[in-house]
This record gives C-alpha cells, structure tokens and sequence, in this order.
C-alpha cells in the first residue's frame, strides 16, 4: 500500500510517517523545499515536495504516482497576517483535492486532519457538557474558522471522493513546541494560568492521534467526522502539576491572570509581532483558546466507528514528553 503524508515534516506528520514504516507501506513524506528533516531520517523515506499554494503545480508534482491512501496533515496554527491561516489551510486543501481528482487518482481514503477548535466556545454554561457532532461549529480563532471553511468544502464537493475529518482536541507529545514552552516555564520556576472561571480541558497524546488516522485509513465511513481526545476531562493545573513532578518539583509561583490582562498581553503580542516579523505565542488567536473555558467532546462515534481506543492518559503521556524533552536536549 502506497501512503502519501503531507506536514510530514512537522510534530503530527512526522509520527504518522514513521507508523506508516512501520505497517510496511510504502510511505511518502511530502515537504517544501525549506523543511527541516530532522524526523525524517529512515531511509525508506521517499520524498515528494508539493506547493499546496498551486492547484497546477501540484498536478505536476503529482503526476504519474498513484496512493492508496493520503493524509492531509499540513497546516498551520500561528501566522502573523489572517489572511494566511485561510490560504494555507483552506486553499491548500482545496487545492490538493482538485489536483487529486483532476488526476483521478483512485484514492481509497482521504483523512483530513481537522481540530476541535472549529467549535469554539460552545456549551459554556456550567456544568460544561461534551460538544457533538451535531452542534453548530462557531469557531473564535482564524485558525478554527480556516479549519471549518475546508471541512465545509469537502462536505459540499459534487464528485464521489472518499474523505474522513478527524477533530482532534490538544495534542502534545514529543516534538510538540507550544506545551513545550509550558515545560520551559515550568523548569524556569513560574506556572501561568488564565481566568478564574472552571475550565475543563482535554488533551490527546500524538500517539493516539496516529493510531485514529490508521484507523480512519481502514474503516473511516466518507463524509464521517471524529473528535479525538484520551476520554478523560482534566482542570487547568492537572497537566502543571504533572509536568512539574516530572522535573522534579522545582520550586514555582503559579500566577493566574484575568482574562482582561491577558487581551491587554496578546494584543501587544500581535503588535510586536507585526514589527518584528515575529510570530508570538501570546497573540489573538491564542487569546480566544486560553480564554474558553470548555473543551469537552465526544469521542463515542470513533470508538464505535473506528475502534478508537485512546492508550495514553496525561498520567502516561506527560513522562514520555518530558522524558524527551530531557534526552533531545530541549529541557
């Protein structure tokens, strides 16, 4: 079986590269020309470079393979201009799809990695209750809003095309960057928080993500969309403290601001970004995610489904991290 991941060279792509090698298949990671490899170096690695900005390009670029399978994994989740959440992660999709079926390639699934963040902040009245399928996506974020606008692009082709959405919820893991600076704060002997109100949150190791995109590979029904979380509902401090045990206890201010300073913390972010060229981490888009307060949903239609079966809770993922972080140099 011939497998093509896009954003293979990132944090999630890269994870669902080495599952694929390891079932055997024959696997293709498609980069850019400027993407670090640096998790890609198994030698049965064959590399493609695809300009997702280009329905024509990638025709060409595309021409002459044939996959059973592919994953869309690109994307981005921080820009410093709006417009390019939508041009990278709406347009880029399209623009794949149409180059896939302008090719006719004979694909036997298409597994889109979505987010749970198309939802925005819904079901906010306490006690928090999970977010369904069936509840009408208001997403608060560009990235959500870039997010939603592919889904419904897919959802409205006219052309059979056999594609399965997955909504995961925070993934972390090894190679993850922006938990990661929550680890770097932590080591550095101060914990933020944001807001006093209940906040439920959910998390999903990388490694169950992967195991749902095989999953999704297999048995995902066209048009079927998944949540993905570890099952579990957790509050703000659990994933602190259990990153703070795994460094050993260091000592620590845990500081939680309003959500008022944090508007005043992200807007300037935004601003200084612009200036410098820089992306925050502190910037609009993660003002609206740090600011909702429910992240509850329902995985019951992947295990059903799929056979989903999550096997990393934060008390077995967050030491696996770490404890790379630790060997990679990172912490």
């Amino acid at each position: 079986m011939k497998i093509l991941v896009t954003g293979a060279s990132g944090f999630i792509g890269s994870f669902i590269v080495e599952e694929a090698l390891r079932r055997g298949m024959d696997t293709w990671a498609a980069v850019r020309g400027s993407s670090k490899r640096d998790f890609l170096q198994d030698g049965r690695i064959h590399f493609i470079e695809l300009n997702l900005s280009s329905r024509s390009q990638l025709e060409e670029q595309l021409h002459g393979h044939q996959f059973d399978y592919v994953v869309h994994a690109a994307g981005v989740t921080k820009c410093l201009n709006d417009s390019d959440f939508f041009e990278i992660n709406t347009e880029g999709t399209k623009n794949l799809v149409n180059a896939l079926l302008s090719l006719q390639m004979p694909v036997k699934r298409f597994v889109y990695v979505s987010s749970l963040s198309i939802f925005g902040a819904i079901r906010e009245t306490q006690p928090y209750e999970e977010i369904l399928e069936s509840d009408t996506p208001m997403p608060n974020t560009n990235y959500g809003r870039s997010k939603l606008q592919a889904e419904l692009w897919l959802d409205s082709l006219q052309a059979p095309f056999p594609y399965v959405i997955l909504r995961p919820t925070g993934v972390y893991g090894p190679r993850e960057r922006d938990y990661f600076m929550m680890a770097k704060s932590i080591r550095q002997h101060t914990d933020f928080a944001v807001g006093f109100r209940q906040q439920d949150i959910t998390f999903v190791y990388v490694l169950d993500v992967v195991q749902a995109v095989f999953l999704a590979c297999e048995k995902g029904q066209t048009g079927r969309k998944y949540f993905l979380s570890d099952g579990q509902v957790y509050q703000s401090a659990t994933f602190s403290n259990l990153i703070r045990k795994e460094l050993g206890n260091p000592w620590w201010i845990r500081v939680t601001a309003p959500i008022w300073l944090l508007r005043v913390i992200t807007f300037f972010g935004d601003k200084i970004g612009h200036i410098t060229g820089k992306i925050s981490a502190l910037n609009n888009d993660k003002f609206h995610i740090l600011k909702q307060r429910n992240w509850r949903c329902d995985i019951e239609p992947a295990r059903r489904e799929l056979g989903y079966e999550p096997q990393y809770t934060l008390t077995e993922g967050v030491p696996l991290t770490i404890k790379w972080y630790k060997e990679n140099g990172w912490l």
